[in-house]
């Protein structure tokens, strides 16, 4: 689980700031619901980000997104660009290097990893076990030479000289010790078990405009998620659907074989031995009416884009139920009713165990009832005088903004607690050339 993320000079985000998932010991309103007990401590299972547009709130998930794939993404040549974009908003971030930084538990264990990198290169790196502060590695590169230097510690467990002298040769200069390890045919514990929650804890962002059918639909075939599991999460979201009836073939073709698919069809492409192949899925819902009568062929294509967005969010459901993972999702109520987008977030605040929540919202409705919230998984982005993101959480203001009877809503709604977008006027005085 994440206990805290920082990241300074990315994107919009010039400053260090800290996405913290560590419980505040004054604060244990919900505790049942909303923490869990990892390691010793007391972690936040969700986090909720509200702002305006374009104050931050999907850098931060951004920023978690790209750190994912620089740690676990082996480059196949030292001149690939790392395509990190810095602070934009003055010319001396343009120069400066991008950090990253996160506290993490993985069976039971605690690191500690920071990860410095700039346009072509990792900067420097270092892993730590949290226990007794023991060093993994720590590692710079050598920019002249465009080689890395790898410092091995005591709990690092590398013993044998062959296996740090090839680790080291597989590790690009433009690519993290983790991801050569990746790429090299070795046993190290300590590294699997980082690289393991990096590729299999965190998940990719999870956008409004991206399509999950396709996605639940593998995993459903893998075996990963049992579609009879969906079913009563389907229900009460007041879908009316009662079952699922899923159909799939597979082609292996040499081209986009559009013309080949039924327009109510879902395919996913794979590449197997150099062939182009497609797992073809006919998804079809059964829906029951208030007389007892059950459709049982209503094609996916037909279902409002609500029911098809919380088809795929049912299945991340699941996942998150039935697994230890993150998953990050930008406007939570994108197609759907705020009602169930806040159905959604208890019910896996009631249900999940050791997985965890990150998303964006507009819906400040959820602020007018504190029975459904705590202030410490509340956090806020705000633009300064520089058009950078400041990153803050409810529970910062003291007694003298927020007090335990305030309506948060309301405050929220006043100004009081910022991340408010500060617009104009209605007024357009747009001159139309052709009149004088």
């Amino acid at each position: 689980m994440i206990i805290d993320f920082s990241v300074e000079n990315f994107f919009s985000i010039r400053e260090r700031q800290t996405l913290s998932f560590l419980a505040e010991d004054s604060i244990r309103h919900l505790e049942d619901y909303y923490v869990t007990e990892v390691a010793g401590k007391r972690i936040l299972k969700a986090g909720l980000i509200f702002g305006a547009n374009a104050s931050g709130k999907t850098t931060i998930l951004n920023a978690l997104d790209f750190f994912k794939s620089v740690v676990i993404d082996p480059k196949s040549s030292k001149n690939t660009s790392l395509a990190r974009v810095p602070f934009l908003m003055d010319y001396s971030s343009r120069g400066k290097d991008t950090m990253f930084e996160i506290n993490f538990i993985q069976n039971g264990q605690t690191y500690y990893y920071q990860l410095i990198l700039n346009d072509k290169y990792i900067v420097s790196e270092v892993l730590k076990t949290r226990k007794n502060g023991k060093l993994v590695y720590k590692r710079t590169t050598d920019a002249d030479n465009q080689v890395s230097d790898i410092q091995w510690g005591t709990f690092s467990q590398l013993k044998d000289k062959y296996d740090i002298v090839v680790l080291a040769k597989n590790t690009l200069w433009n690519e993290t010790v983790i991801a050569g390890f990746l790429k090299t045919n070795m046993e190290q514990p300590c590294l699997k078990e980082v690289s393991d929650w990096f590729s299999r804890y965190l998940n990719s962002i999870i956008r409004p405009s991206l399509d999950l059918t396709g996605f639940i639909l593998e995993n459903i075939d893998n075996g990963s998620i049992d579609s009879k599991g969906l079913i009563p999460i389907l229900m009460k979201a007041d879908l009316n659907i009662s079952d699922i009836q899923i159909k799939k073939r597979s082609e292996t073709l040499g081209y986009t074989p559009s013309r080949y698919f039924e327009d109510d069809e879902i395919f996913r492409t794979k590449i197997k031995d150099g062939s182009v192949g497609y797992d073809i899925y006919n998804l079809r819902f059964r829906h029951d009416n208030k007389d007892g009568e059950h459709f049982s062929d209503i094609k996916f294509k037909y279902e409002s884009l609500g029911t098809q967005r919380y088809f795929g969010l049912a299945g991340i459901l699941y996942l998150m139920i039935k697994n230890s993972c993150c998953f990050c999702l930008d406007e939570l109520e994108s197609s759907i009713h705020p009602e169930l987008a806040k159905h959604f977030l208890l019910t896996f605040c009631v249900n999940a165990k050791n997985s965890q929540l990150i998303a964006t919202t507009h819906d400040r409705e959820f602020l007018n009832n504190k029975d459904i919230f705590r202030n410490d998984m509340i956090f806020f982005t705000e633009k300064d005088d520089a058009c950078a993101t400041t990153l803050y959480k409810l529970s910062d203001f003291d007694s003298s903004v927020i007090r335990n009877t305030s309506n948060i809503l309301n405050a929220y709604n006043a100004g009081r607690l910022g991340a408010l977008p500060n617009l104009g006027d209605y007024y357009l005085d747009i001159n139309d050339n052709g009149d004088e």
